[in-house]
């Protein structure tokens, strides 16, 4: 062991050295063959700093094991002062001692900006605006014990003096690491370093293969390998990886070639850290989590240590790459955040971008510096104690950073418990630090923690009142609350719901979803006004209170203050038990409305009941409360029971709801007591507070157990109070009995178990996985990522989980008592091998990347995954209708602004002949690309509707815009083929006129037919001529090789799907309406239905002939003739709306359209080909003995296919047929496969050969019976008499006298002028016919 070095000086001053520093090296590198040991390192750059004071400064941040000084090299203008313009770089080498080609190419780097300062134009910008630290040795003393020439390293010379591996040894988000200041004196004094400095961007260098690796480094489950672990800003990170990978002559192409490993290949050079292999404690997730700072790593070199005569070739190769990156420094956002009154900066500001949940704080100046890559966002300031400030649509251009400056006004002084409290915090500029050996975080501006702040609006707020609440902190609090309506009560009022997390708009993996639900009695007020100011407490003491911050942090919080609106207009203060505005307009209980288990509910749906419960339907909610008054209890299911009687009836889930009921009522002590309502209710007793709800009197169609029979959520009812509609001044009382109550219930939804169902093999999370308990017989299923929570009380269970397709896995877990237990589950697809993967068959033809693009896929069909396509492809137009004219020349336009990707040609024309144009996008719009699926998007079928044809023109206009400047648009543009139709019916939308909802007119063509009426493939089916739009739509449907077909009308909010006939049974009926309902998930309102549109439908989903049944549509045209499924979508209740409103419905239908381009790349693909590889076209796909695609060129087939397990059957002419089974997924790329048929060797079912040899046997027979007859025929011909063969012989003697005499046929005088008397029947016959 060695001994402790003697302590340090406590500010290393430039041209400190100790005594055996060779002083003797001159300034520059001169030799770039040598490795430069630790004394000639610090000589080195003791020199360079003595020679370039202006611009460089030399310090150590700590000191290793064995006491050698970790040297950082800073360089830019001034380099001892501050200046908060200058965002902070740094680059960190030789982390591994044994992998050095980073300590040395570190060391030129520093010797090339000095010197190359003032001379080149790029680096003197670098230096001036830039603060650039470089450590060209975090591990000197593993640098010491290396040898050189050894490639593979030496585990000596990795860790540092105490065996430590550095890069292990950081704190790490999934498990705990515990690395003492003594084992590992360098990751502490580094973790200081990054905590004080706030760097902006990094690179961590290793050697060992050659790509660059971003975060995160390892993932929750810890596997091995190939488990990618997606951070917030993994566009961000992929995006600054490539700029490092493409500007290196080796990374970029992906292939190291390295040779113990040389089949290693990373797309593009880069890779995501845990998908290549699992790193807990790293260095590059430490910096993300908690530093503010963006960093990488970056392997140089196949060779750990490679022979000095390699050094000037690595730092070539190197060089421009080193640049670029650091330049990427000065890419996204930068600013500052004043304080309004005097103009300060404020430090420790959280700068928030809406959609990434991940949030960097200001420096001690205020100053920020936030990397995007180009986009539009939504940013907002955050501080405590002051009003929150959001800038919307903040664009960020490729190059230099947006600026964007924030001033905060403090928030109004309140009181709290009675004391005046300002709630401004202190502006006082810090001192600025002194460079030292060891750098500390920056202390706190207090050493107090101030009590949270107490909503002050006890009031009683009517509709009009509580909606101007709700939006002003919706206004007032962005980055953390959202405000949206789930539908509309009988009188239209919203039913408004505040989400309140620190990314609102998402359902974030992992996070639990919960909520309150209040006033469902209209005259049951307390919880109305509770929830207002658990809004209020929630939004105004977050980044305060730590316990109000850790909850909005970790929990998605919906709150719907009112259900029953109606109800509460008509109610009166001071009702204690009365009924008045009890029920909804319709003078229905809508906690009566719901459906029941045991009790048939005959009242008609109501439609708050219904907009909840598509609500409900549409989030993975864990956990709720419903709050009522009347009573003081807590209530829990079951309500009722099949006798109807006042009894317990228990739930499975007994327990648990005893366990989160007793956690609201011990909190409250009036309610625990157990004797609510003394006065009025003398006899009623609640051990403990709480009660079953049959036990207490039965409630048949109640909502508490509708949530738990049929969502995932657990629901208690919860009686506030005695009086329903208490007076005014009494309000504070109950918001004092209930807060530490409200708060401790929702603390609830992180007990239990918790995890992730995935796909063994692809890491892909399973959606409605079914987690089953043993012993309850109560399931749950996973959300949309494959996650899932599970409440239960401590001890241990018997999990399994099972999903359609995959074997069920079984684990044991102990539930703790005060957290949430993790267990994942990782399933192998049914028939898979023991690691889970399917049996191997021969490859389809297929580039290297299909890997990464399923990967790809998988990340855009989570929620997130779109929503940040979205918000980074933000576009600015100004919206308006355009007449026919216009639009032919807008196609026109993007054919000829974009010719590489676009192809126009005309379909036909209409009746007054206008032209119907299609345009197709695609990477190769000239060529078949019959691998690739084809989507349709067709719109303006009722000219009365022009909506969808807008729309569609910006959707084009969109995708080519976006094409080579967006990643994720340029591929899936290179991967699909888009045909966009977005005028069907040219001549009735020149009738149309705007602003007219209901109007029909234009609706029809020029003729008065409604197109959608004129369908029909079979010519019995039709009374008149198709009409000649008809004919040119019918045209393009016909093409082979459609995989789906979007169309976009108006009138109504939802989505349909086939059929328009009315059909008794839909074939395809899942996969169409699992498509229709991709639609409508991805629209805002869409898939919660919209009261004021006729026919939506539950969830905004119809089958199409339950909203208006007709014959001879489009959509069932396409589906029976075209083999291609297709929905219609209807953008909204008014046919033509004003042009005003074309902004607001572009965005809400741009996150659907795109989610149908990535829809087309699932289900099932494949080809078809016989033995010898030759492909087969036109070969019949049979899917689950029912729906039918054909084989294109190629013999590539494709279809969308509801997710789950799928027969299907590949039938060719004189080929065998073949089955195979495939798992089809919501969330992953089409399922491949590979068909390869046999030859058909049987005929009428028996074998071919057998079937030759009975055929040539009975041909046989066959001459040999014809010469037998032959034989016998001519033996009784010899001996027929001479007149006979005197006619035969001498025919033509008697043609003349035949032509003069006949007085009929030639035939006729032949045949009896000569005929032999004496002939048979048989033989006159045969004389006849010649």
């Amino acid at each position: 062991m060695v001994p402790p070095p003697p302590p340090p000086p406590p500010c290393p001053q430039r041209g400190y050295a100790p005594a055996s520093v060779d002083t003797r090296i001159k300034p520059g590198v001169n030799n770039y063959s040598k490795y430069y040991n630790y004394s000639e390192l610090t000589g080195l750059l003791q020199t360079m700093v003595n020679t370039y004071p202006h611009i460089s400064n030399l310090s150590s941040v700590g000191r290793s094991v064995q006491g050698r000084e970790l040297w950082v090299m800073r360089i830019t203008k001034d380099p001892n002062t501050d200046d908060p313009g200058k965002p902070r770089f740094k680059y960190v080498g030789n982390m591994h001692g044994d992998e050095t080609i980073s300590r040395q190419v570190l060391v030129y780097l520093v010797d090339y900006l000095l010197t190359k300062y003032g001379e080149d134009q790029r680096v003197t910008e670098l230096v001036n605006t830039t603060d650039i630290y470089i450590m060209p040795s975090m591990n000197p003393d593993g640098f010491e014990k290396s040898v050189e020439g050894e490639c593979d390293g030496t585990d000596e010379g990795r860790v540092n003096a105490r065996k430590i591996d550095l890069n292990r040894s950081f704190p790490d988000q999934f498990e705990e690491t515990v690395v003492t200041k003594e084992d590992a004196p360098e990751v502490w004094s580094i973790i200081q370093w990054i905590l004080a400095k706030r760097f902006v961007l990094s690179a961590n260098l290793h050697g060992g293969t050659v790509v660059a690796s971003y975060p995160f480094d390892d993932s929750a489950n810890h596997q091995i390998e190939g488990s990618y672990s997606r951070s917030d800003d993994d566009l961000l990170f992929r995006y600054l990886a490539r700029v490092y990978a493409k500007n290196h002559p080796v990374m970029r192409t992906g292939h190291p070639n390295c040779p113990d490993n040389p089949d290693e290949s990373f797309e593009e050079g880069i890779t995501n850290g845990a998908r290549w292999y699992d790193v807990p404690g790293g260095m590059q997730d430490f910096n993300y989590l908690h530093g503010n700072c963006l960093e990488i790593t970056v392997e140089l070199s196949c060779c750990k240590y490679p022979p000095a005569s390699e050094l000037r070739s690595e730092w070539d190769m190197n060089r421009e790459s080193l640049m670029a990156y650091m330049e990427m420094v000065h890419i996204g956002l930068r600013g500052y955040v004043t304080e309004a009154n005097n103009g300060s900066g404020l430090p420790d500001v959280r700068i928030v971008v809406a959609g990434i949940n991940h949030n960097l704080t200001t420096g001690q100046h205020g100053e920020y510096y936030r990397l995007l890559i180009p986009g539009q966002y939504n940013i907002s300031a955050i501080a405590p104690g002051y009003t929150t400030q959001t800038v919307h649509n903040v664009l960020v251009t490729k190059g230099k950073a947006t600026e964007l400056n924030f001033t905060v006004t403090p928030a109004p002084s309140v009181l709290v418990s009675g004391v005046p409290v300002t709630t401004s915090a202190a502006t006082t500029p810090a001192p600025e630090p002194t460079p030292s050996a060891e750098n500390k975080a920056p202390a706190s501006s207090g050493n107090q923690v101030s009590p949270p702040l107490m909503p002050q609006d006890f009031r009683h707020h009517n509709y009009a009142d509580m909606e101007l609440f709700l939006r002003r902190h919706s206004v007032e609090f962005p980055a953390i609350a959202h405000l949206s309506s789930v539908g509309r009560s009988v009188q239209g009022h919203e039913l408004y719901v505040m989400v309140i997390s620190d990314n609102p708009t998402v359902h974030e993996h992992g996070e639990p979803e919960f909520k309150y639900v209040g006033n469902m009695h209209g005259n049951e007020v307390v919880g109305r006004e509770l929830l207002l100011n658990l809004i209020e407490y929630l939004c105004r003491n977050y980044g305060n209170d730590p316990e109000v911050t850790q909850l909005v942090n970790s929990t998605r919080i919906h709150i719907m203050p009112s259900m029953n609106p109606d109800g509460y207009e008509v109610a009166r203060e001071g009702d204690k038990q009365g009924y008045l505005g009890r029920n909804n307009s319709n003078n229905f209980d809508l906690n009566r409305n719901f459906p029941d288990q045991f009790v048939n509910i005959t009242e008609p749906r109501q439609p708050e009941t219904e907009a909840v419960m598509s609500w409900l339907e549409s989030v993975p909610f864990v956990l709720s409360a419903n709050l009522h008054g009347g009573s003081l209890v807590v209530n829990y299911p079951y309500d009722d029971d099949r006798e109807g009687v006042s009894q317990y009836s228990k739930c499975p889930d007994d327990e648990v709801f005893h366990q989160v009921s007793r956690a609201y009522a011990q909190e409250n002590a009036l309610m625990h007591k157990g004797h609510p309502c003394e006065m009025l209710y003398p006899e009623e007793y609640f051990g403990e507070g709480i009660t079953n709800g049959a036990n207490w009197y039965n409630v048949p169609g109640g909502m508490q157990d509708w949530n738990y029979l049929n969502t995932n959520c657990f629901e208690v009812t919860i009686e506030l109070g005695c009086v329903k509609f208490p007076w005014e001044k009494d309000l504070p009382k109950y918001w004092d009995q209930n807060q530490r109550s409200m708060l401790q219930f929702i603390h609830q939804v992180h007990r239990g178990v918790k995890g992730t169902v995935s796909d063994i093999h692809t890491g892909s999370g399973i959606p409605d996985a079914t987690i089953c308990v043993e012993g309850i017989d109560h399931n749950v299923t996973t959300a949309q990522t494959g996650d899932y929570w599970r409440l239960l009380v401590p001890g241990t269970f018997n999990l399994i989980a099972s999903a359609r397709g995959y074997e069920p896995m079984k684990i044991y877990a102990t539930i703790p008592k005060d957290r949430v237990e993790v267990v994942d589950f990782k399933l192998s697809r049914v028939g898979a091998g023991p690691e889970g993967r399917l049996p191997a068959g021969p490859p389809p033809t297929q580039d290297p990347s299909v890997e990464e693009f399923q990967n790809f896929i998988h990340y855009l069909s989570q929620g997130e995954g779109l929503e940040e396509l979205v918000r980074s492809t933000a576009t600015e137009n100004r919206y308006r209708y355009r007449s026919e004219r216009e639009i032919a020349e807008s196609l026109r336009g993007l054919l000829l602004n974009f010719p590489k990707i676009t192809s126009l040609r005309s379909l036909g024309q209409s009746v007054d002949f206008r032209t119907i144009r299609a345009l197709e996008i695609s990477n190769q719009p000239d060529e078949a690309e019959p691998s690739e699926p084809k989507i349709r998007f067709v719109a303006g079928i009722h000219g009365n509707a022009p909506v969808g044809t807008e729309l569609l023109l910006e959707f084009a206009t969109f995708l080519c815009m976006n094409y080579g400047k967006n990643p994720a648009i340029t591929r899936l543009i290179n991967s699909t083929r888009i045909v966009i139709l977005p005028l069907i019916n040219p001549d009735g939308r020149q009738l149309a006129e705007e602003k007219q909802c209901t109007s029909t007119r234009g609706m029809a063509n020029a003729r008065g037919k409604d197109l959608d009426t004129d369908f029909f493939g079979n010519a019995s089916q039709r009374v008149v001529e198709a009409q000649p739009e008809t004919r040119a739509v019918m045209k393009l449907i016909l093409e082979r090789g459609q995989t789906l077909s979007v169309s976009l009308d108006g009138g109504a909010l939802l989505a349909t799907y086939p059929y328009d006939k009315p059909v008794q049974t839909v074939e395809k009926e899942g996969t169409l309406k699992y498509l229709a309902n991709v639609y409508a998930r991805n629209h805002p309102r869409m898939h919660l239905g919209d009261p004021r549109c006729p026919s939506t439908g539950q969830g905004g989903v119809l089958r199409a002939a339950e909203r208006q049944s007709h014959m001879g549509s489009m959509k069932d045209f396409s589906v029976d003739f075209g083999h291609c499924p297709e929905i219609t979508v209807y953008t909204g209740c008014c046919m033509f709306p004003p042009a005003e409103q074309l902004s607001t419905l572009w965005a809400e239908n741009k996150k659907a359209l795109l989610s149908m381009l990535v829809e087309a790349h699932k289900g099932v693909r494949g080809v078809v080909r016989d033995r010898s590889g030759k492909p087969i076209v036109g070969a019949m796909i049979v899917m689950n003995g029912g729906v039918r695609v054909y084989t294109a060129a190629g013999g590539f087939f494709h279809a969308l296919l509801v997710p789950g397990s799928h027969d299907i059957e590949a039938i060719a002419d004189g080929y065998q047929h073949q089955r195979q089974k495939v798992v089809v997924s919501s969330h992953e790329a089409a399922s491949v496969v590979i068909i390869s048929l046999n030859m058909d060797n049987r005929i009428f079912g028996l074998p071919r050969e057998f079937v030759v040899a009975a055929a040539a046997a009975s041909m046989t027979a066959l001459v040999l019976t014809a010469c037998i007859i032959w034989c016998v025929c001519s033996a009784k011909s010899n001996q027929q008499k001479d007149g006979f063969h005197r006619l035969r012989q001498h025919r033509d003697d008697y043609e003349d006298e035949i032509r003069l005499t006949s007085m009929g046929s030639k035939k006729a005088l032949l045949g009896h002028e000569f005929q032999d008397e004496s002939e048979s029947d048989e033989e006159t016959l045969y004389a006849n016919k010649l």
